[in-house]
């Protein structure tokens, strides 16, 4: 998962307002969003090589995401899923703070991750390139594969484009996927130094990425209400970067 904006309490109706992008390998396998028939209540797609998720959602209003962090030059021992993250607290029920405590103190068993983690008292970030956790106010967040808000080309659109949405009346959940369907790259001059080259920071700067062999494959975006109830659509992408299936799953909390 290369790309996320979401917004918390700073829009009239929604108290969460969310979307992303997940970039992975195009072979790797993948369910789409569904409602789990093994954790009642949780809505999410699936990583069907590990298990996990990387964005989800559950009906009580629960919800996470997590990406990695790109930096090939500081390599980590990986022992556990980092969609495990993800999964593990959609399925719990401790508060967002005393779960995201609990992944931090195990936070080297993991390669390199941000964390996100919400319920409806409060949301929170764990990373692993921070010192301790972050508990988020109201404000417009984004996150691709380094810390919460680096600026980075595409993390400064996706904000742009969310406070925009923000601001729209009406405010579309379908305009909210067009907001990371660019597939432009960003000027040489603006791209980050992750250690994996020029040729591959170009590749992976667009907001959807369409590369040979690894790319965005899925579009999500997510709008929960101060009552509770939510919307959740995914718009999958195939291989040569054409759309692929849009499933949406809608609940009253």
């Amino acid at each position: 998962m290369c790309l996320v904006a979401f917004a918390i309490d700073r829009h009239p109706t929604h108290r969460l307002v969310l979307v992303g992008n997940r970039d992975e390998s195009t072979a790797r396998p993948a369910a789409p969003l569904a409602r789990w028939a093994d954790a009642p209540g949780v809505i999410a797609g699936r990583d069907l090589t590990a298990g996990g998720t990387w964005l989800g959602i559950t009906e009580s209003g629960r919800w996470g995401v997590v990406t990695n962090i790109r930096d090939p030059r500081h390599p980590r021992d990986a022992v556990q899923s980092r969609g495990a993250l993800v999964a593990e607290f959609l399925r719990g029920t401790d508060p967002a703070s005393d779960y995201a405590q609990r992944v931090f103190d195990v936070r080297n068993d993991f390669d390199g991750f941000n964390l996100v983690v919400g319920d409806v008292d409060q949301a929170v970030v764990v990373s692993t390139r921070s010192d301790s956790i972050t508990v988020l106010g109201p404000g417009v967040y984004g996150l691709s594969n380094d810390q919460l808000d680096t600026p980075w080309p595409k993390v400064i659109r996706a904000r742009i484009g969310l406070r925009a949405w923000l601001g729209a009346d009406p405010a579309r959940l379908g305009d909210l996927l067009d907001l990371v369907e660019d597939t432009n790259a960003a000027p040489d001059d603006s791209l980050p130094d992750t250690g994996v080259g020029l040729d591959w920071e170009r590749r992976l700067s667009p907001m959807r990425i369409v590369s040979d062999g690894y790319g965005t494959r899925v579009s999500t975006a997510l709008t929960i209400d101060g009552d509770g109830n939510g919307r959740i659509v995914e718009q999958t992408w195939n291989a040569d970067g054409t759309r692929g299936s849009l499933a949406e799953v809608g609940w009253v909390g």
